[in-house]
């Protein structure tokens, strides 16, 4: 007996001395299994978790720009008396006329068409230095504060008084946040499943356009709904509340997920911008700011506010929406972890303003991947049978081969990052996206180049295989691709979009001038015929697949990602308010903002552009654009064609497992002020993952100490019009510590999803590049 006490006691020790050596829960950082290791063992409860984000919502989550006056316009836009004496010479032209040149729109504030008693930035604003605050969150789900409708005592769970809407009646019954997980606490204590709840108490954001029934949701615009909430949740918001998650917060966005510029219009603006740098900007909620320097853009994307939120432990895991950068941009500004299903595992269309529907798709940032991961397991829904865990009825594009989606869970993918964990494993870099135009590429291109070949290969024991392109200084100790993607887009561009070549520049001038000279004068639009050379165009074609035709200097894989304009925006948009007010008056109440007119008559813009543009889409009575110009719709499905064909030509004969990419050259640039020019197709990124509708994960690769920041310079187009733009800069600007972040983004075709995160969670573990944002460190009191 004496022998079983002893052992019985060494056990209990040896219990506790385990217990001992496990670190105490801090928030800053917190993973989902931190999360629940310490509800488990009774460091923190679940409402405690939600209280101290709140915490930091309440420190951090304020105003971070501020407004530009005309008084100020001397100290940042160079030569502006030339431009205000442009703006008064002009000023009789009517709206339109190519040769007037609009007034700067300076900042303001005024109130929102939604709560007049509140009011809001409009017009030019820059970052704050050192703000302290970075204005992520746009609505946090607490009692009466998460709706306009039903805003202070209309949230009342204890009554509703006379004078508050009806509907407040049931929203009231709604609980919020905490109260949520309160209830979680007095159901499971310290012992939830986690089997059936793998997301227990984990709060949240979800960016604007996506529904939530318990907060409002306007896709980040002011525009005054009858109800400002949703009847029903979009089907991601269900799925998790259903897998224990606590829908926290709706994320800043940049309204309608990108200000959808319309084609054409008879509407023009009165005022302009002299940029919209760093304007990832919501009129209802203000613009927020980067993490590592609060006079910076968020992202060059607009989901900003859920990459901010989740890099500032302002939750801890955000639902984006990616339409070109929106997603990406944000997880690379911000350094988190970016899962991208490919469109469209997840739904996005069950419950929300999209941007471009053929390109629009959910997102998921947390600051591992392992959480990523874990995120689009609870995802699944368990009750669907027959591969259909992931299908929406409500979202057409989730109608994906079911063989796409994967039977066993992504997270079992994840893999560490030990000495050669990638060996035998082929990874191919498109150096397209790495070509150094000028000296603002050059330090995040150098970084990135060197963390590819030190981690992912010296370390990982990958093999590195690289693409060849001008402009690329070919790495002689790295395998050059064969084909590469120029090849490849020869042999395939002829047969699937051959209008490609024929495309014209504004100017009307061949996009492709080394092609136009080769052939013969041919029709490229109706009423222009180009070509000075002798060779029919499909002979040309046919000789340029067979490579005895060189590839036109400027076609290369960046070129061809751009895309005539869509007018879809204009359908899907009258689409989401038929149904929403549709599932209201199912429910027995009234919504009349269901429809483009309503919509206009009841929003109000930070930018004048904006308000022209939805009015030219409210007045589009046709989703075609005019039949002599080049069709959008025809264009992305083309393309998304032309470079899945060209990216699996490519994987295959190269027997490539995956591919990587740098997302993008350039670090944000400053809020409100220049942008760097584009040079050779060099965009602020690249959308091939978007339009190919392709699997991404964005790892943080590190930080760069150095950036060449832009400035204005006054200039004058063909029409005489006064205007400002940016012109690239030599000189360099020193970082504070730990300076701007860059990610890589690893890719490959859907179903290969196993493969991209083994080598991205490899690369995670091994390099450990995120550092929190130094500003937002731990409150007092803070666990």
């Amino acid at each position: 007996m004496k022998s079983i006490f002893f052992m019985f006691l060494l056990s209990v020790v040896a219990v506790g001395i385990c217990r001992a050596q496990e670190p105490r829960f801090h928030l800053e950082e917190a993973t989902i299994a931190d999360v629940h290791r310490a509800i488990q063992q009774g460091e923190i409860t679940c409402q405690g978790l939600v209280q101290a984000y709140i915490n930091r919502a309440r420190a951090y989550n304020g105003v971070s720009n501020r407004l530009v006056t005309e008084n100020m316009a001397s100290d940042l836009l160079p030569n502006y008396s030339e431009y205000k004496a442009a703006v008064e010479a002009t000023a009789d032209l009517p709206p339109g006329d190519p040769r007037k040149t609009l007034p700067i729109e300076f900042g303001r504030m005024e109130p929102t068409a939604s709560d007049p008693s509140v009011e809001q930035q409009f017009g030019m604003t820059v970052g704050i230095p050192n703000a302290g605050q970075l204005r992520a969150l746009g609505t946090i789900n607490i009692r009466g504060e998460r709706s306009v409708t039903c805003k202070a005592q209309c949230d009342r769970k204890d009554g509703r008084p006379g004078e508050c809407p009806r509907v407040c009646s049931e929203f009231s019954q709604q609980p919020d946040a905490l109260e949520r997980a309160a209830e979680l606490d007095a159901q499971y204590d310290r012992l939830p499943d986690l089997n059936q709840l793998p997301l227990y108490c984990i709060p949240f954001s979800f960016k604007d356009p996506f529904d939530t029934k318990d907060m409002r949701s306007t896709s980040g615009a002011d525009a005054r709904y009858d109800i400002d909430f949703p009847a029903r949740d979009h089907t991601l918001v269900a799925q998790l509340r259903k897998k224990g998650a606590i829908i926290y917060a709706k994320s800043v966005n940049t309204e309608y997920n990108g200000r959808p510029r319309a084609p054409s219009g008879r509407n023009f603006p009165t005022k302009v911008l002299p940029s919209r740098l760093g304007y990832q900007r919501s009129t209802w909620a203000g613009n927020p700011s980067n993490v590592y320097d609060t006079t910076r853009a968020a992202s060059l994307g607009s989901s900003s506010g859920s990459g901010v939120s989740v890099s500032a432990n302002l939750t801890m895991c955000g639902v984006c929406e990616e339409t070109g950068r929106s997603c990406r941009g944000p997880a690379n500004h911000n350094s988190v972890a970016l899962l991208l299903p490919h469109k469209a595992l997840i739904s996005f269309f069950g419950g929300a303003i999209g941007a471009d529907i053929y390109m629009d798709r959910s997102g998921i940032h947390c600051r591992t991947i392992t959480d990523s991961a874990k995120v689009l397991d609870a995802l699944r829904d368990t009750d669907a049978k027959n591969g259909a865990e992931y299908y929406d009825p409500r979202d057409i594009f989730t109608t994906v081969p079911r063989s796409s989606v994967l039977a066993e869970p992504y997270a079992d993918a994840i893999q560490d990052g030990r000495a050669g964990a990638l060996e035998g494993m082929r990874i191919g870099i498109v150096r397209e996206f790495m070509v150094k135009h000028v000296k603002a590429d050059e330090p995040i291109v150098d970084a990135a180049a060197a963390e590819m070949k030190t981690v992912l290969g010296n370390h990982l024991g990958a093999t590195l295989v690289e693409s060849v392109t001008p402009g690329w200084a070919d790495d002689p100790e790295i395998e050059n691709m064969s084909p590469s993607f120029d090849r490849a887009i020869a042999e395939i561009l002829p047969i699937l979009f051959p209008d490609l070549l024929f495309q014209l520049t504004s100017n009307k001038e061949p996009k492709y001038p080394a092609f136009a000279a080769r052939i013969e004068p041919t029709l490229f639009a109706p009423g222009v015929t180009k070509g000075t050379g002798t060779l029919q165009p499909v002979d040309w074609m046919l000789r340029w697949a067979e490579g005895l035709e060189p590839t036109p200097p400027n076609l290369t894989l960046r070129s061809i990602l751009s895309r005539a304009p869509s007018r879809t925006f204009r359908f899907h948009v009258a689409q989401y308010l038929t149904r929403r007010a549709q599932d209201w008056a199912e429910r027995g109440y009234t919504e009349t903002l269901d429809d483009w007119a309503a919509l206009n008559a009841r929003s109000k813009f930070w930018g004048d552009d904006q308000r022209a543009h939805f009015k030219n889409w409210e007045e589009f009575r046709d989703i075609r654009n005019p039949l002599t110009t080049r069709q959008g719709i025809a264009e992305r499905i083309q393309l998304r064609e032309l470079l899945r064909r060209v990216i699996m030509k490519v994987i295959q004969e190269n027997k490539l497992d995956i591919i990587i990419q740098l997302h993008s050259a350039l670090p944000p640039g400053k809020i409100g002020l220049a942008p760097e020019p584009v040079v050779n197709a060099r965009d602020v990124s690249f959308p091939l993952g978007p339009i190919a509708g392709i699997t991404e994960v964005l790892i943080p690769a590190g930080y760069v100490r150095t950036a060449y920041d832009t400035a204005f310079e006054l200039a004058t187009d063909a029409n005489g019009r006064k205007f400002y733009r940016g012109r690239t800069s030599t000189t360099p600007t020193a970082l504070s510590a730990p300076g701007l972040p860059f990610s890589i983004t690893f890719w490959a075709e859907p179903g290969m999803e196993p493969l991209i995160l083994k080598a991205a969670s490899a690369y995670e573990s091994a390099s450990k590049r995120r550092i929190p944002p130094p500003a937002f460190g731990p409150l007092p009191g803070e666990p």
